[in-house]
């Protein structure tokens, strides 16, 4: 328990899910710009929601040692990582039973204090339909490897949440 504790309050756990969230916003910009998917409106957000779980891994690194910044830290990837599933959810469930009657917008909601698809528009802006599966592997779309990758982001922080705030000994 030990280990797991010292872990869960060194830099080094913070830079893994740091780099991790890197590695995914950069796969999402290959997938972009280099195989030429476009991504619907859901990406984005999906995107936005790993931007957060990147914030986060920064915020943990700079702050590994102060219990306050690492209980921000969580708070930020678990909400992020939380709201990633519920979309990357609903993704999957436009791609596997598409309607007329349920389907995503054209441009991303931000709010209008921060329309991040007009300041960046070439990270924040879709240019996909959300029904559309472009790209598989293995037999499973993005939305349902996206479902996979929040997942996982949740199970690693119900693991360290409780080490991540005991006194080392």
């Amino acid at each position: 328990m030990n280990a797991l504790i010292n872990f869960a309050q060194s830099r080094t756990a913070w830079l893994v899910l740091t780099a991790t969230a890197l590695a995914l916003e950069l796969a999402a910009l290959f997938f972009q710009y280099i195989m030429k998917l476009d991504p619907c409106v859901m990406c984005i957000y999906q995107r936005l929601a790993i931007f957060g779980i990147l914030f986060a891994g920064v915020l943990g690194t700079i702050g590994y040692q102060s219990r306050i910044a690492r209980i921000i830290a969580m708070g930020l990837w678990g909400t992020s990582a939380a709201y990633g599933l519920k979309l990357a959810l609903e993704l999957v469930d436009m791609q596997t039973n598409p309607s007329p009657f349920a389907t995503c917008s054209f441009l991303p909601e931000f709010p209008s204090w921060m329309p991040l698809h007009e300041w960046i528009p070439s990270i924040f802006m879709p240019t996909g339909m959300c029904t559309d599966i472009p790209w598989q592997m293995m037999g499973v779309t993005m939305g349902q490897w996206m479902i996979v990758a929040f997942t996982v982001y949740l199970l690693a922080l119900l693991i360290f949440f409780i080490p991540a705030l005991l006194s080392k000994k």
